[in-house]
């Protein structure tokens, strides 16, 4: 892996060589619509979000580094939650023509983490999933340390630093006055050779620092996750399953709404239905993402449902991912991005529930 300074003012000039080939997102900051006062929080903890939006439809000076991960999950733009199936499987080579290939800045390591997932259950079988393929393939993965985090995040609970040392294109570091550029990949490096006059190599002291940065971080959630104590990782799939029985699922299904909004935002979820629409006079048959906490996700047609209760398709989501994926892959579905917290109008907290099951074995 080669590494690059980048100055502060040359960033904008990396995207826009970035966009002339790629559908660029870069990242975009929004003040929260929660007050301080109303959040949970410690008060040195930041509350704004962060959008992925297309470096054609915003201003220049609206571009941020994001601190943290976007709000809206990265599987979105590989597995859109809309699409028809006719198309999906059968003409993948045709749109894949029509898509540009796309290039995610601000890209987190949770997100790297979660993206392991999406590629075992979409191209880990015996067959691959075409356009899943094909826009995995094609798009650019620029991704960032995070310099801080929000109170939702967890990642560190999961043994996921909040920095990429692998799985990207580039990397992004910040410094005071510009960025470490990591090049990990030969496409990036293809890349590279036309930004030379942007990039200078690193120095050792640059590079120090940003290993000091690094290990703050680290310092400062850890202390953090202390007040939520998150059992280890290598306790979960032992807590789901001793806990199948427990009262706690019903105790924490009292607030759902069954909005589905966790499952939504959840960079590791992955389920689909597929449905049948006309339209003017065609019919059509689209994939549409779905989840375990609807009421609809495991009924027949004859009318039975496994999970027709609340607290079972709860159950059913954390067995997923602590003790399917665990089996499988020999790691947690759940990169700890907190997403499903913050989106949560009941106010359930994975990190809750999985310490009330450790407490109650």
């Amino acid at each position: 892996m080669e590494t690059y300074f980048l100055k502060n003012d040359d960033l904008v000039k990396f995207y826009e060589h970035l966009a002339e080939d790629y559908d660029l997102y870069v990242p975009v900051r929004e003040k929260s619509p929660v007050k301080r006062d109303e959040c949970t929080c410690r008060a040195s903890l930041p509350t704004d979000d962060y959008f992925l939006k297309k470096f054609s439809q915003v201003k220049k000076e609206d571009i941020v580094f994001n601190d943290y991960r976007a709000v809206e999950p990265t599987r979105a733009f590989f597995t859109h939650y809309k699409e028809e199936a006719c198309e999906y499987f059968e003409d993948a080579g045709a749109k894949e023509k029509r898509e540009r290939p796309v290039a995610l800045c601000g890209i987190k390591n949770c997100d790297l983490f979660s993206l392991k997932v999406q590629d075992f259950v979409f191209l880990g079988g015996s067959e691959a999933d075409p356009l899943y393929k094909s826009r995995r393939e094609a798009a650019l993965i620029i991704a960032s340390d995070c310099p801080h985090f929000k109170e939702a995040c967890f990642c560190r609970a999961f043994d996921i630093n909040p920095y990429p040392t692998e799985a990207f294109d580039f990397n992004l570091s910040p410094l005071n006055n510009g960025y470490l550029l990591d090049i990990a990949t030969q496409k990036a490096k293809l890349i590279a050779v036309s930004l030379k006059n942007l990039l200078v190599p690193a120095t050792l002291g640059q590079i120090s620092g940003r290993g000091a940065k690094r290990e703050s971080v680290n310092m400062r959630m850890d202390e953090h996750l202390t007040q939520y104590k998150i059992p280890k990782k290598e306790t979960l799939q032992d807590i789901v399953l001793s806990g199948y029985n427990s009262g706690i699922w019903q105790e924490e299904m009292r607030t759902c709404v069954e909005c589905n909004a966790c499952v939504f935002m959840c960079d590791t979820c992955h389920c689909f239905l597929l449905s049948d629409t006309s339209s003017s006079g065609s019919v059509k048959r689209l994939r549409l993402w779905d989840g375990c906490l609807l009421k609809n996700f495991t009924k027949v047609a004859g009318g039975a449902n496994a999970l027709k209760m609340r607290y079972m398709r709860l159950r059913n989501r954390y067995l997923k991912k602590f003790d399917f994926f665990v089996s499988n892959l020999g790691y947690q579905a759940c990169c700890g991005c907190g997403r499903c917290i913050e989106v949560c109008p009941g106010k359930i907290d994975i990190r809750r529930i999985l310490r009330k099951l450790y407490e109650s074995r």
